[in-house]
């Protein structure tokens, strides 16, 4: 379809994916159309412009937005919790808890090749949910399931990125808030599910092969079995150091309404970034807590976590995330142009952010020759293939 004539549901490349468009739609009138550097919900002919995607857009209404009440710094007591955790475990001793409590979570999970949304009800279905997901993940088909769930009296915990909870909030509507809890992720920015894509075909896998995914994980306390990466233990891939050099994320993301200290979720949960506890964690992670409502204090004290407290302007000042969207490199649009001519993205990460290509090739030398000892939390992609 021509750019120029795109019906959007918001604004023109500031689709954030969270796809509650598409499920409020009775006529299958909406489709997403993801360009790797901007998704678009756009209207088809179906479309009798009853406005209700409009309405549900968490691009075009943002829901209530809270500053912090408390905040705090910790861990999850039990120890198989906090290793199986890409930080200190308190979203895992969340939602662990509020399954016992009778409630139900819903989170992202990497499934039949696609990062997705699943229930929740027990600590067994809990597992896929664990580590962080460096890419969009699509909630499509959990909404009107969450609504009915609320409807029949559940009590439901919906964990993902800050868009995401607004745009459920959006779907449910303020009559059956008092059934969810939401958790909203610190957010840096996701790139295309299309990039990742890119990157594994690149070096000969493919998606569909892979059984388990982890973007971080903790060196000495490996979760999984038979890991395989594109690097060698203890350095970054290209897509890690994109991802963390702000370059790959879809554009809307560099204009993210959701990134600043008053958050739409009941609790707000990061890393706690230049921790003073850093230290007595043992290189296990230090998760951090931001709590905006009663809701999610209810949350924090029913989880089985040790907390501290933290000096909120240590967590922001480590979390720029909490205060302002992340920075479009100058040379986005560039980088982008070549990717969609083909070129790969190491060698993208070599002409683009040379000097952390650089780095690694420093890091590599240094770890065989043991003069660099591994240890803490590593990013850089691992996966599991299917047996």
């Amino acid at each position: 379809m021509d750019k120029d004539i795109m019906r959007t549901v918001c604004e023109q490349d500031m689709c954030c994916g969270c796809m509650a468009c598409v499920e409020t739609c009775h006529k299958d009138a909406i489709n997403i159309v993801d360009s790797l550097r901007a998704f678009n919900a756009v209207k088809n002919d179906n479309c009798v412009e009853c406005g209700l995607c409009e309405r549900v857009c968490p691009q075009n209404n943002t829901p209530t937005a809270n500053d912090s009440i408390a905040w705090n710094q910790g861990w999850a007591r039990d120890e198989k919790t906090r290793i199986g955790a890409s930080s200190g475990g308190y979203v895992s001793a969340i939602s662990k808890a509020f399954v016992k409590s009778g409630g139900c979570v819903c989170s992202c999970v990497f499934e039949n090749s696609e990062f997705g949304f699943k229930f929740a009800k027990t600590i067994e279905e809990l597992k896929g949910f664990a580590g962080s997901k460096y890419v969009k993940s699509n909630p499509k088909g959990v909404y009107g399931k969450l609504k009915q769930m609320l409807r029949e009296g559940e009590q439901v915990l919906f964990v993902g990125l800050p868009c995401q909870v607004a745009g459920v909030k959006n779907f449910v509507g303020s009559k059956l808030q008092d059934g969810l809890y939401t958790v909203d992720l610190i957010c840096h920015g996701t790139p295309s599910p299309l990039v990742l894509d890119k990157f594994f075909n690149e070096h000969g896998v493919s998606l569909g092969d892979i059984k388990a995914i982890s973007f971080r994980y903790k060196v000495h306390f490996a979760v999984y079995k038979d890991n395989q990466s594109m690097v060698p233990e203890g350095n970054v891939d290209s897509y890690t150091i994109a991802f963390h050099h702000g370059y790959s994320y879809t554009n809307n993301c560099y204009e993210c309404r959701y990134a600043k200290k008053e958050r739409v979720s009941d609790v707000t949960l990061g890393d706690a970034w230049g921790s003073s506890l850093s230290e007595l964690s043992s290189g296990k992670g230090v998760s951090l807590a931001l709590c905006q409502t009663e809701k999610g204090g209810e949350l924090m004290r029913m989880a089985d976590i040790l907390t501290y407290d933290i000096d909120l302007d240590i967590a922001i000042g480590h979390n720029a995330q909490l205060n302002a969207p992340s920075l479009k490199p100058a040379n986005w649009e560039q980088f982008f142009g070549d990717m969609a001519k083909g070129k790969t993205l190491d060698r993208l990460v070599k002409k683009y952010m040379f000097k952390a290509y650089i780095r690694q090739v420093v890091k590599y030398i240094c770890i065989k020759l043991h003069i660099v000892k591994l240890g803490g939390i590593v990013y850089q992609i691992n996966y599991q293939k299917h047996k």
